[in-house]
């Protein structure tokens, strides 16, 4: 484990291997969890928000306050381009060449300079959909 990170414990690489096998949404409570109460809710809290302030992961507030977190995996596209479900608040990278046209317009037309480092466009997934 080394994007973003000054030194490993054992604990951390417990903490991350754990966070790369989620294909979804997880609570810290979900971490905690699944290591059977091993490592103390507060290392994993400070784990975790230091991942998400280095752009490791992804956090949302759902519509009941519930604060989840997605890894966001490393990708070598110069766009990140991420649609977000305002119900369940996951985040899906998406690589889409559509992109660079759009930011384009918004800078010939709007004279404003959209960064292709995060974009997110809200609405609500195929998932949440469904439950309607």
């Amino acid at each position: 484990m080394s994007r973003g990170d000054s030194y490993n414990t054992k604990q951390k690489d417990q903490i991350f291997n754990i966070i790369k096998s989620k294909n979804d949404k997880f609570t810290v409570k979900d971490i905690y969890n699944e290591l059977n109460g091993e490592i103390g809710l507060t290392t994993i809290y400070r784990f975790i928000d230091k991942l998400a302030l280095d752009s490791i992961l992804s956090k949302s507030v759902d519509n009941k306050n519930t604060v989840f977190y997605q890894y966001l995996e490393k990708c070598n596209c110069d766009n990140h381009f991420y649609l977000k479900c305002d119900k369940c608040g996951i985040l899906k990278h998406i690589h889409c060449e559509c992109i660079n046209e759009i930011t384009s317009h918004i800078f010939n037309e709007h004279n404003f300079n959209a960064s292709e480092k995060g974009i997110i466009i809200n609405g609500i997934c195929d998932r949440c959909g469904k439950e309607v």
